[in-house]
C-alpha cells in the first residue's frame, strides 16, 4: 500500500529542517555562501537522503529562542572557562590533574537530544565522550581535573545541566516534563562545574 500524497507532503515538511541543515553544512564545509555552493549542496542533500535512507529525524517542533540564546551564552562561557582550567592544569607543576571515566545517565529518551548533549560535552575542554550506551541512555566521558567523588558528581551534574538547557531550547513538552520529574530543571542545580 503506497502512502497518500498528504502523508508524503507531511513527511517532506517534517524533514525540511534536516534537508536545509545538510545544505548549510555543505556550504560551511566549502567555506562559501554562494549560489553554486547552495546548488551543489542541494544535489548532495538529495543524494544523501535518497541513497543512505536514514530514519526520519523527528523534531519536537518547539524552539524557545530565549533558552536557545541562554544555551549559546553559557556554552561560550564554558568554552572559555574550560580552556583556562585545562591550561592551568597543564602548566601547574605542583599538582597532577586527576582523570576519570564517568557514566552520565540522561533523563530524556531521544537520540537527537543525546547527540546534542554528547557533542556539547565533548566540545568543552576537559572532557570527551568515549562511549555511548544508546539503549540505557548513558554517556561515558573521560574527564580531567577530578580528584574526589565530589568532583566526579559535579561533572555528572554538569552534563545533565547541558541536557536540561538543550531540552529547554529545543525539546518537546514530554522531554521538559521528564527533566522536571528528575528535579534538575535549574541550570545551577544541573550545571555545577561547567
Amino acid at each position: 500500500m503506497s502512502p497518500t500524497p498528504k502523508a508524503v507532503a507531511a513527511s517532506v515538511w517534517r524533514q525540511l529542517p534536516f534537508f536545509l541543515w545538510l545544505i548549510a553544512l555543505w556550504m560551511l564545509l566549502w567555506g562559501q555562501v554562494t549560489v553554486l555552493a547552495a546548488l551543489t549542496g542541494l544535489i548532495v542533500a538529495i543524494f544523501v537522503t535518497r541513497v543512505f535512507r536514514l530514519p526520519p529525524v523527528e523534531l519536537s517542533g518547539r524552539v524557545n529562542l530565549w533558552y536557545g540564546a541562554v544555551f549559546v551564552v553559557m556554552f561560550c562561557l564554558a568554552l572559555v572557562r574550560g580552556s583556562l582550567l585545562v591550561a592551568w592544569q597543564t602548566l601547574n607543576p605542583v599538582r597532577y590533574p586527576g582523570t576519570a571515566v564517568i557514566a552520565v545517565p540522561l533523563r530524556t529518551d531521544d537520540d537527537l537530544i543525546m547527540a546534542h548533549v554528547g557533542v556539547t560535552a565533548s566540545l568543552i575542554p576537559g572532557s570527551l565522550i568515549i562511549d555511548v550506551d544508546r539503549d540505557r541512555r548513558i554517556l561515558y566521558l573521560h574527564v580531567i581535573g577530578v580528584s574526589s567523588e565530589r568532583d566526579v558528581e559535579n561533572q555528572r551534574r554538569a552534563v545533565q545541566g547541558w541536557e536540561a538547557r538543550i531540552v529547554r531550547a529545543v525539546g518537546s513538552r514530554a522531554q521538559l516534563d521528564a527533566i522536571r520529574s528528575h528535579g534538575a530543571m535549574s541550570p545551577r542545580e544541573g550545571g555545577a562545574g561547567w
